[in-house]
């Protein structure tokens, strides 16, 4: 990993772009608030549910993906817990049918008309369980949702709810009886990341306050809808200067011209990592980006966009490692942040 560098403040003088301090201060309260009641359920995992909070706040969509038992599915009903808004649930199996995640029309005899009935996805925090267990027919309905934030059913389109946010798990492709999800639909998921099995202390104190009880049964919401909508205003306005928007573009270029992989990173993964670059920075409770914020994000938001060569797969390596390399070797901009405002 490249050393940290510290970059001056951008100037207040563009009062439009910039965020005041007690909108920051809220907003890095309100997150703490957040952060605290998912880590009562997910112990010993700070730096996972770092990342699920970055995605939320760059309003994006979060893929858990990991072996079964591990809390996949603990962190996405926490953290959709932890805020006091619509949330639905899908089990997503073999017989799922799109119909079942959209919505449907029924005709109505009374009024001879056909009535559409809302799906699931029609809720801020939609908790997609074991996605990649239904067939891809299924889990394609949910493309237009998250790139979107809109159904087509029957020809007439439906807005989504505002926030709206995708938090699906899914255990490892090579486990019988599931679906590999297409590249595309990984490349409409913000961030991916993985949580691993706990250490010996936190599995420890895993066992001595949760063998008695549920702990997400005792979980209250800290933070409402229209709080996090104001939170996501305030990470819109986090400053970006030209070096870092050039440095993520640099990063995101490295990845289509190496030759162990056979897919790079994608336009979309470029904006994505801009937001979630944003999003770090005013978790970090900073009005502007510096490169610690793309690097500290960089991983869970492209890896799981690159596609390996064969041969690549057969040397062990990892898309992981092949970004932490990069982050190796891009050039780290040094200067001033501020100067893409003049």
């Amino acid at each position: 990993m490249t050393p940290k560098v510290q970059l001056s403040s951008p100037t207040t003088g563009d009062t439009a772009d910039a965020l005041e301090a007690p909108g920051i201060d809220r907003l890095h309260g309100t997150i703490q608030r957040i952060a605290a009641n998912v880590e009562q359920v997910l112990v010993g995992k700070p730096e996972v549910v770092r990342v699920a909070l970055v995605t939320m706040l760059a309003e994006g969509h979060l893929l858990v993906e990991d072996v079964p038992g591990v809390g996949k599915t603990s962190l996405a009903k926490a953290l959709a817990r932890s805020i006091d808004c619509a949330v639905s649930r899908i089990q997503f199996t073999p017989d799922l049918l799109p119909s079942d995640i959209t919505g449907v029309s029924i005709y109505n005899r009374q009024t001879e008309n056909f009535e559409f009935r809302p799906g699931p996805v029609f809720a801020n925090i939609v908790v997609g369980d074991e996605i990649n267990r239904a067939s891809p027919k299924t889990q394609s309905a949910l493309l237009e949702c998250m790139e979107e934030n809109q159904v087509t059913v029957d020809g007439e389109t439906y807005p989504l709810n505002a926030p709206f946010m995708v938090i699906a798990t899914q255990n490892p492709i090579e486990m019988e009886g599931t679906y590999a999800l297409p590249e595309a639909q990984r490349d409409r998921f913000t961030t991916r990341v993985s949580i691993g099995y706990p250490d010996a202390k936190a599995e420890l104190a895993m066992v001595d306050e949760h063998a008695g009880h549920d702990p997400l049964r005792d979980l209250r919401p800290v933070a409402d809808s229209s709080e996090v909508q104001a939170m996501l205003r305030a990470v819109r306005q986090v400053h970006l200067s030209t070096e870092i928007r050039r440095y993520v573009i640099d990063l995101v270029t490295a990845t289509r011209q190496l030759p162990e992989l056979r897919l790079g990173a994608s336009p979309r993964s470029t904006l994505q990592l801009v937001r979630a670059a944003r999003a770090q920075a005013a978790l970090a409770g900073r009005e502007f980006v510096i490169p610690d914020d793309v690097q500290a994000i960089a991983v869970p938001v492209l890896a799981h966009r690159l596609v390996l060569t064969s041969e690549a797969r057969a040397a062990r390596r990892s898309a992981t490692d092949l970004v932490r390399q990069l982050l190796n070797r891009i050039p780290v901009p040094r200067g001033d942040t501020d100067s893409g405002r003049r």
